[in-house]
């Protein structure tokens, strides 16, 4: 009876690898194809960047132009977004079309003007295919000395402007039955860590306020994309605010050695092209991190503690 077993045990063992491989060359080639069927082109589409004179939002504006998208760009500084058309209209490739891009001034900031500038927005091509909320802030600061009122600026302008926007134009994108929106949040949308309290808050926010509204507006065809990058190398640190309000000014170490704007923004059009809903770009530390607030929170509070106080020994020094 052993033999007999063990003779099976050959028989079905030598069978079992071959099996294991076809299997996971058929699983790979359904996946294939369903990203060919599945793939959304943005050739021709009307896409609204936010935060698109500077950092992430320009290389945005960059990949989406050479893709052939409809770009309306938007930010506070006119003349910085017409730097931005100018140099996108001297770049063609010859093998795709392109379009000069339309421009909308406002500040994200004042949710009093964001109905207004959506009107604009909406003026431009009729409609919006893909609303890519980029625009935002950073900040650096202690919570003891850290005015309320710096809190609330960093959620206008990274929660209430984006939600603003999105809410003003959404209704649009209903009606046709037809759209993507886009929430470029952070892995500190997902894991809070010390000194960043007021950026990491109104990322928790962003990521919660695009989750409930993927889940709300399925039903109506439209898609909703939260991309959470890492550190990428922009300006981002230098243009912090601090506890008082003022520039934080410094280019940080882990911003410098961040990611390329270029390869997040590659990023973003593909969560575009194949309508990924929940992205989160970052390296083996931080992504360890975030299951490790989920899995063994404990752990991860005293890792926080840690890092807090060897921060604040430093600020000493």
């Amino acid at each position: 009876m052993a033999l007999g077993f063990l003779k099976m045990e050959r028989l079905t063992g030598a069978g079992v690898v071959p099996l294991a491989v076809g299997a996971v060359g058929l699983l790979i080639l359904l996946k294939l194809i369903q990203r060919a069927r599945g793939r959304w082109i943005v050739q021709d589409k009307v896409v609204v960047i936010t935060g698109a004179s500077s950092g992430l939002g320009k290389e945005c504006a960059r990949v989406f132009h050479a893709a052939g998208a409809r770009l309306i760009l938007c930010g506070r500084d006119q003349k910085r977004l017409q730097e931005v058309v100018q140099e996108l209209r001297t770049v063609t490739d010859g093998q795709r079309k392109t379009y000069t891009p339309c421009t909308v001034t406002f500040d994200l900031s004042d949710t009093d003007t964001v109905a207004r500038a959506a009107v604009e927005i909406l003026k431009c091509h009729g409609h919006v295919d893909v609303l890519l909320n980029n625009a935002g802030i950073s900040y650096r600061g202690n919570i003891l000395d850290t005015h309320v009122s710096v809190q609330r600026d960093v959620m206008e302008t990274n929660y209430f402007g984006p939600v603003a926007l999105t809410q003003a134009i959404l209704p649009s994108m209903v009606e046709r039955g037809s759209g993507h929106i886009v929430a470029i949040s952070s892995v500190q949308g997902k894991i809070a860590i010390p000194y960043r309290s007021a950026y990491a808050a109104s990322k928790h926010a962003t990521q919660a306020y695009f989750d409930c509204l993927r889940a709300e507006v399925e039903r109506f065809g439209l898609q909703v994309s939260v991309i959470s990058p890492g550190y990428i190398r922009t300006n981002l640190s230098l243009n912090a605010v601090t506890g008082d309000g003022s520039k934080y000014a410094v280019m940080d170490k882990t911003t410098a050695a961040g990611w390329d704007p270029a390869e997040v923004a590659r990023a973003v059009l593909k969560a575009v092209h194949y309508r990924q809903k929940d992205i989160l770009l970052a390296g083996p530390l931080p992504t360890l991190a975030v299951y490790l607030r989920t899995l063994w929170p404990a752990a991860f509070f005293r890792v926080m503690a840690s890092r807090a106080k060897k921060e604040q020994r430093l600020k000493e020094q």
